[in-house]
């Protein structure tokens, strides 16, 4: 831009995005040094825009972290927005909007079609000057009016309570999105008794006053988040929005987790920048101009909004009188003029700036404009002015590009995409008023941030039918919410629900050791014959051979100071495992022949401890009788038999050397593996594929084995818990449809309301009913969803791990063919979250019972005790421990309860209980 009115576009001098030129010549009418100068003070450069850009999103990362929040100048405040609009909105909305010199009422009628055609009623409320500056409870008594007024003069049939939008163009700390407190007054506002005040509360006690209609607020929003909220095409949401007009601000949609100061931690939230006060702890020092310096002293908020001062309309016709004053003072413009006009403080609104710009070609705008101001400009001076407005307002353009591209960047990398596309809602006088404004926006947005495809989309009624829009989604978003939480409602256990589980289990067990006459219990209490846990002196090498699913394994322990081991896993096809016993039983002793080969232990014949991990009454340490198969497992002629008796036919079938000292089942074997480790590990814990407890309970206890002194270990076999019906009142709807689905229907129903073979299951039958419902992925049917055991428990386990981003989930449900907007991942979260919690918490209930059994029968004030602890689920799942053990705590207060996981628990504890057997005799070194 030199001394000619030719201007040189930021697209095509990208090294001059703030649209001054690459490079000052001399116009037609000679060189003028001082214009050049002044222009050249208006110029940002791309590579100086970039490092506003880095600034911007240094700032933004201070604004989200709960550490630097309070000093961060980019507040980035939470707006508890957390859906865009999805087009089913629908219902009558009243809007009330605080406009510079009036309110706005407005009544929109949204019909469900994707909000293109709302119907609209509008009425404008002069503001009297007072009232901005008076008393704060006034001015909420003057809206309230002019809301009360409107729906009685415009408003015919009304149903009550009537949802208002509250359109409040100031910056607020919100609490909720009913719950809004004042930061600031800005834009010349200064009620008192307002700011630090809850003004959707100020605004409900107003109209509560007048006691004529049953209005509730139910959302609070700025200008900016309506634009965001209208700006949305083909059904594509939109996720960023910018306003360019009075004063400037954006938002955009975060994962909610990344806003560190909000409360609400799930799903997504619209983070509302605050960037009007970008700079205001002197990040823009380096590009703030003299005349940007006058524009603030004179102010009525000095230091402060800096950023906004050089972007928002409210300062750009102050910017340009600034820089006007100082080329006259240099005889550079308006020679012969008398100067005093331009000294007045707001002589030129932006508005007349954009007039003077919009005609390319022709300076009539200009000398008209100067000529009411009663200045007479020659038509070099009409040039001159027209190049000054046009910089000041590149520069805006330009600076929101800055600030927009910090944000798309952010998206993109917190996201950890490629390419980020997206839709950006733009409002405000300066966009709408201005085309080339919009032009650099765009392009300079693209040079700065190339990994971002942003569509650039005008706002209609950002702040009305925004309004309209938000509260609409608030009403949907709640009536949703009552819905899915009624569907939830059963699988939320309060704490009376998990003491009454507690006290069941504790009858349960009783009941149990009291022996066979007392056949209604559900819990067998099965005495296991491992009377000793490990105490160190064992020693030896054994054979531990490990049954409990779809795999078997098969290891050597060597048990000296330490414990080694060596091990192989083999398949059980299901051929075998829903074949005969005998087959079975063959398969298992052709793997144990194929290890001893390849451990180079053909010729020696080892102490065996064999892990059975299905319920047997065990009759001696290495004598149990298979009761019932479970996981899966159906082969034929085993159930009554001794399965050790079932592994030695097998072996003088194959004619191989067999010395079976111990069997237990995984649960003994993961308590014993742990003792060796902690000699107060007196409970075994599996939660896994199915779960099972076992603990060391005293002898005179158990009417089964004669004798009664010291201590037995008892399995529970507690995965039957309520199989009698003790438990129906937990048992969901749910849990009623997967139980009829199993192999086992009726039997092992505690296990089916905790274990991983089963809790991907409650889920998908959940999300069914949720689509059922319209509540869920729009209803659509999903048949890949009706597929059994689809949705796999590890899913679970990768859905709840703390900070996935909802992409992931997305990702998750798009393998399963299910197309999930960032709602719906957040909602299956929520259900895998109610799933797992009540998992943990039922199994807190059950150890609950065991460990105060254990302390009443020692007649101790506190317990102190181990849990050795195994089984995919405790271990693999992200929360499931933790929320075990804090209930748990909860649940038996007077004892003291450590988890220790075990390793290699079912494997390396039947060789240990093997061990102990053998303790003091001489297997082989």
């Amino acid at each position: 831009l030199g001394a000619s009115c030719t201007p040189v576009s930021a697209a095509r001098a990208p090294a001059a995005a703030g649209g001054a030129p690459a490079a000052l010549g001399a116009g037609a009418d000679g060189a003028c040094p001082q214009v050049q100068r002044a222009l050249m003070a208006l110029t940002l450069p791309l590579e100086t825009l970039q490092v506003v850009k880095g600034r911007m999103l240094h700032a933004m990362c201070e604004g989200l972290s709960r550490e630097t929040h309070a000093q961060a100048k980019i507040q980035m405040l939470p707006t508890y927005l957390c859906s865009t609009p999805d087009g089913t909105e629908n219902g009558d909305i009243l809007v009330v909007e605080l406009c510079q010199s009036h309110v706005r009422t407005l009544w929109v009628h949204l019909q469900g079609d994707g909000n293109q055609n709302p119907q609209m009623i509008e009425k404008i409320f002069s503001m009297p000057a007072d009232v901005k500056h008076g008393e704060g409870a006034a001015l909420f008594d003057f809206i309230a009016q002019c809301i009360i007024q409107f729906l009685k003069e415009d408003i015919d049939s009304i149903q009550q309570p009537i949802p208002l939008g509250f359109v409040f163009p100031f910056s607020c700390r919100k609490k909720r999105l009913d719950k809004a407190e004042l930061i600031s007054w800005s834009k010349g506002f200064t009620c008192t008794d307002v700011e630090g005040q809850d003004v959707v509360q100020l605004l409900q006690r107003a109209i509560n006053k007048l006691e004529f209609y049953s209005v509730e607020v139910v959302a609070l929003i700025n200008d900016t988040v309506g634009t965001m909220m209208t700006s949305s095409t083909e059904g594509k949401p939109c996720e960023v929005a910018l306003i360019a007009g009075p004063g400037t601000n954006s938002c955009f949609m975060a994962p909610a987790q990344l806003v560190e100061i909000a409360e609400e931690t799930s799903g997504q939230m619209c983070v509302n920048t605050e960037w009007g006060c970008f700079g205001d702890d002197g990040a823009l020092n380096d590009i703030l101009t003299c005349y940007d310096h006058h524009v603030d002293r004179e102010s009525s908020n000095p230091g402060e909004r800096r950023f906004e001062k050089l972007v928002g309309s409210l300062y750009l016709g102050e910017i340009v009188r600034h820089v006007m004053i100082a080329l006259a003072a240099e005889k550079a413009l308006l020679i012969g003029n008398d100067l005093t006009v331009l000294r007045t403080k707001d002589l030129l609104k932006t508005q007349q700036v954009l007039e003077m710009i919009n005609n390319k070609e022709s300076n009539v705008e200009v000398r008209r404009t100067l000529e009411a101001l009663g200045l007479e400009p020659s038509e070099r001076d009409c040039c001159r002015v027209q190049q000054i407005c046009r910089a000041v307002v590149s520069r805006a353009a330009a600076l929101c590009a800055a600030g927009l591209s910090a944000i798309l960047s952010h998206m993109c990398q917190t996201r950890e995409l490629d390419l980020l596309v997206v839709n950006v809602g733009v409002d405000g006088d300066l966009y709408r008023g201005y085309s080339r404004f919009k032009e650099i926006l765009q392009s300079v947005t693209g040079m700065l941030a190339p990994e971002c495809l942003a569509t650039l989309l005008p706002s209609v009624d950002s702040s009305g039918r925004g309004a309209a829009i938000v509260t609409a989604v608030a009403l949907r978003l709640a009536a949703k919410r009552r819905e899915v939480d009624q569907l939830l409602a059963p699988l939320r256990l309060s704490w009376a629900d998990l003491e009454v589980v507690q006290a069941l289990m504790k009858r349960e067990m009783e009941l149990g050791l009291a022996g066979a006459d007392n056949a209604n219990s559900s819990l067998r209490m099965l005495p296991t014959y491992v009377c000793n846990t490990p105490d160190g002196t064992e020693k030896g090498e054994f054979l531990a051979l490990d049954l409990g699913g779809t795999n078997f394994r098969v290891l050597v322990v060597h048990v000296a100071e330490d414990i080694r081991m060596a091990s192989e896993i083999y398949v059980i096809p299901t051929t075998l495992m829903q074949g005969t016993g005998e087959e079975l039983f063959d398969h298992i002793i052709d793997c144990i022949k194929d290890f001893q080969v390849k451990q180079k232990l053909k010729e020696h014949v080892l102490p065996l401890g064999f892990t059975f991990s299905f319920p047997c009454q065990q009759l001696g340490l290495n004598k149990a009788v298979l009761l019932n198969w479970t996981k899966g497992f159906s082969a034929s002629g085993c159930v009554g038999r001794d399965v050790v008796q079932l592994l030695q036919e097998a072996a003088e079938r194959k004619k191989f050397g067999l010395k079976v000292v111990a069997v237990v089942n995984d649960t003994v074997g993961t308590m014993m593996s742990c003792g060796y480790e902690d000699p107060k590990c007196e409970i075994g814990l599996i939660v896994g594929t199915g779960t099972n407890a076992c603990y060391m309970e005293e002898m005179r206890n158990v009417s089964a084995v004669e004798g009664d002194e010291g201590l037995m270990c008892i399995n529970m076999e507690w995965g039957a818990f309520g199989d009698n019906g003790c438990l129906d009142n937990i048992f969901t709807d749910f849990d009623s449809m997967v139980d009829k689905t199993t192999i086992n229907v009726g039997r092992q129903r505690f296990e089916k309301l905790i274990s991983g073979m089963y809790l991907g299951e409650i889920v998908r039958y959940i999300l069914l009913a949720m689509v059922d419902k319209q509540l869920l992925f729009c209803g659509k049917p999903c048949p890949k969803l009706r597929t059994r055991d689809i949705f796999k428990t590890k899913f679970l386990s990768t859905i709840e791990i703390d900070g996935l981003a909802l992409k992931q989930v997305q990702a998750i449900l798009c393998a399963l063919e299910l197309q999930a907007t960032f709602e719906d991942s957040t909602l299956v979260r929520e259900v895998c979250e109610t799933v797992s919690l009540r998992a943990a918490q039922l199994c807190a209930a059950g150890l609950a019972a065991v460990v105060e059994k254990m302390r009443e029968n020692r007649g101790l004030e506190q317990l102190t005790v181990t849990v050795g602890a195994d089984g995919t689920l405790y271990k693999m799942h992200p929360r499931f421990s933790q929320n075990l053990e804090q209930t748990l705590k909860n649940l038996a207060p007077k004892c003291t309860v450590t988890f220790l996981r075990s390793e290699d628990g079912s494997g390396k504890g039947a060789a240990l209980v093997a061990a102990v057997a053998c303790r003091g005799s001489n297997p082989k070194q």
